[in-house]
Order: structure tokens, then sequence, then C-alpha cells
């Protein structure tokens, strides 16, 4: 008895929540702090079951403690979510261990759990501050980009959006469509570029029945399935001359004809365009109307590669992580500073879309906790990649900033004034980094170093 009245009373002294399960998965103790966490008094929780006492995300398909059981293996820092005795939701991070006697014999287990609720609730701040409908940025030209888009929204304009493939253009159009009155009914895609245009052209304005062979009956097109909604038509500088005449017929009149049909239908579309093209360019060359062009362009927006907002790959990175870690039930806790230097060195041709393979790759190599450099592909982090500063071994966050700062000087042609305000900060900022991390430029940038920054 006594025993039992010092082992309470030394885990009553430990600020983590502590409980021991017998085979049998019922609790045989229940420390101070596990009451406090959980909300559920001593008395009550002995002799329960673990899962009817702590409620977690984890009780019924993915038991930490079974897991244990089964492996032997301890299991460490693993974030779950319990239902506290209030019924509000609560995150913990917890351990598992074997519970053996005397003898070595196992006779349960034990679990320890610590709150995380103030954690939590800093991370989802953090993570609302750079999350702006689904696309994840702290770039400054991708901030002004989210403070027009409410206005944008509210909006019955045509809009234009411009970037290289795989820079979140159809990210843009869906956060358009959220945000304005038209919410409530589907956002239609279009891919102008994946269809020959006689088919593009059916698959936009619909056809009757008997308009060619083999159309039995009639189809409406995406502008009907898109009435009093949105519809993005994305890679639009693909689009054939003949096509263009028929969409600036939409935009200017409202109207269209599905083929074979005798009479114009009401379009009630709003309509937003993206292109990897530069539209413009290609007026001047003839090769798209000018007229659709100023239809299309009402409201520009430009959406900066993946090379020019470098301080946003973390948190992508960050983001792809735990997103493969949901799909595949793979614990993976992030990424090491030298595998994270190899990325900021990186400088994405296919932009945010590469970067995801690149992370879902390394993913499937990793057979740790940490992504390491030797999991990422060797265009990205093989022999003599990464930009290094004279004589510097990547070693931690410091060398990283290093890297980064240098390779954006780089771009620039070591114009201070271009690299601070490519990276968003205040120009005195930027120099007080080059000299704090001993950065060695040029002779001829150094020499007038005091001057142009």
């Amino acid at each position: 008895m006594n025993d039992i009245k010092d082992r309470d009373i030394i885990l009553d002294s430990i600020t983590d929540g502590v409980f021991t399960v017998d085979h049998e998965w019922c609790i045989t103790s229940f420390n101070r702090a596990a009451e406090d966490i959980t909300g559920v008094p001593r008395e009550d929780a002995i002799g329960q079951l673990c899962k009817d006492v702590l409620k977690a995300d984890i009780c019924e398909g993915d038991c930490a403690l079974r897991q244990t059981v089964a492996t032997g293996k301890p299991i460490k820092d693993k974030v779950v979510n319990i239902i506290n005795a209030v019924g509000e939701q609560a995150p913990i991070s917890i351990s598992t261990a074997l519970l053996r006697d005397a003898d070595g014999k196992t006779i349960g287990a034990v679990e320890t759990f610590r709150d995380i609720s103030l954690v939590e609730k800093l991370r989802k701040k953090i993570e609302q501050k750079y999350t702006f409908e689904d696309i994840i940025s702290k770039n400054h030209r991708m901030y002004e980009l989210f403070n027009i888009l409410p206005d944008v929204a509210n909006s019955l304009s045509t809009a234009l959006i411009e970037g290289e493939s795989g820079t979140g253009k159809e990210l843009f159009a869906r956060a358009i469509h959220n945000l304005s009155p038209r919410k409530n009914k589907q956002l239609v895609i279009v891919n102008c570029g994946a269809m020959p245009d006689t088919l593009l052209e059916s698959e936009l304005f619909g056809y009757k029945a008997g308009a060619f062979t083999d159309a039995r009956k009639d189809k409406p097109g995406r502008f009907r399935l898109a009435e009093g909604s949105t519809i993005f038509l994305d890679e639009i500088g693909d689009i054939s001359p003949a096509l263009q005449v028929r969409l600036l017929r939409v935009l200017q009149e409202k109207t269209y004809e599905p083929l074979g049909a005798v009479k114009s239908e009401q379009a009630d579309v709003r309509i937003i365009t993206a292109t990897n093209r530069d539209l413009f360019k290609m007026v001047k060359q003839g090769k798209f109307r000018e007229d659709l062009y100023y239809r299309i362009n009402v409201i520009k927006l430009k959406l900066p590669p993946l090379r020019e907002r470098k301080e946003d790959i973390p948190l992508l990175a960050d983001h792809f992580i735990k997103a493969f870690c949901s799909v595949q039930n793979k614990a993976i806790d992030g990424i090491t500073d030298e595998a994270l230097a190899c990325l900021m060195s990186y400088d994405y041709p296919g932009n945010i879309r590469e970067l995801e393979n690149i992370i879902e790759r390394a993913f499937i190599m990793c057979k740790s906790k940490m992504i390491m450099p030797s999991h990422l592909p060797e265009p990205v982090c093989g022999p003599g990649v990464i930009n290094h500063p004279e004589g510097m071994e990547m070693t931690s966050l410091k060398d990283m900033e290093a890297v980064f700062l240098t390779n954006a000087l780089r771009r620039n042609n070591w114009n201070r004034l271009k690299t601070a305000k490519e990276l968003g900060i205040h120009k005195s900022t930027l120099f007080r980094k080059i000299k704090s991390l001993g950065l060695e430029l040029p002779d001829k940038a150094s020499i007038h170093l005091q001057n142009s920054v």
C-alpha cells in the first residue's frame, strides 16, 4: 500500500500527464497533471478504458499504446487531439512506453502527455498570418495581391491572372470566386490549352442535337454550367483566332450560340482568365486580338515565380510535408537545415508545382524523421549545387540565411537596393545582415556599399 502511495506522490510531482494501463487497456494509475489536462478526476478514470477517458482521435484506428505493445517500440511526441471533460477538443503531445515489473515482464503500458494548446494557438496564428484562401506566402508582392483580392472578388469585371506555369494561378482564381457574391455556386474550370479548337468550342458553348454526327441530344456547354457563377479559362493564350472572336462576343454582348443553335443564349457569367504567356507581346505580333486582350485585361494580377519569393520556400515545404503526412499516413517531422539550404539555393523552373514534386519524392525516400539532403534529387542538392560563401559549411540556419542572401544579391547583379526590394526588407536591414553574416561581395560592389545602400 505504501508503495502505491509513494508511486502516486512521485507521479503527482510530474508536470506532464501520466497514466498506465493493464493488458485490458484499463487505466491503473492517473496523476494530478492528467486530471488537470483532461478534467477527469482520478477516481473516475481508474478502472476505465483509456479510450473512454481521453477520447483521442487516434483511439479507434491508430492507438499509440497498442502500437507500442505490439512492436515494443516507444512513441515520442506524437500530436493528437482529445476531448476533455467539458466536451472541448484539446491538442496534446503524447509519448508511450512498455510497463514492466521487477522481473522484466510486460504488465502494461504507460503514456505521458502534455497540453500544447498554447503552442497550437500560436502555430495557427502564424499560419493564418501567412495564409490567404489556401495561398501560402510571406512575400511582399504576394501581400499586395492579397490586399486587393477582396475588391477584385466583389467586382463583376473580367480578371486576367498572369504567371509562369506552376505559380498558383488556379488558386488565385478559386480565391476570387470564393470571396465573391457568387461563391455559393460552383467555379467552372476550363483548360483551354488541353483541347483542340473544335472540341473546345463545343465544350465552352455546348451544342444542339443534330449539330454534327453523333450529336443525338443537346449538350450544355461550360458557359451554361457557369450561369450565375464564375468560369475560369486557363491558358487563354492558346485559343485560336476564330475562337477569340466568339469569346469576344460573349464579353461584349453577354450572349453566345451553341453549335447548331438558331438563337442566342444569355450568359450571366463572371469570366476569369489566366496565361503563362506574354499576351501583350502576342498582341504586338498579331497572334492575339487586341480588342479581346483589353476586354479580359480589366483587372490584371501578375504572380511572381518562386525564384523571386524564396522566403516562402520554408513555409511551402512545411505545408507539403504536413499534407503528405496526412495523406500517406507517415510521420515525418520536418526538414534539416542543410536540406532546406539546398531548396533555398535552387531556382525552380517549374515553380511551386516543382517544389511540391521535390518534397513528395523526398517524402517517399525518407526513412527517418527528418528530410535530409540525400533525399533530394541531384539537380536540387547534388555536388556543387549550393552556392556557398567562401569557406562556409552548411551547418546552421545562419549559414542557410547567408546562402539565401548571397543568391538574392547575385540574382540582382549585387545591387543592394534591388535586392532589398525583392526581399521586402528595408535597405538598412539588408546592410546589417550583410555585415553580420560576414558576406564578402565583389570588389566593385564593396567600394560602393555605403553609397548604394
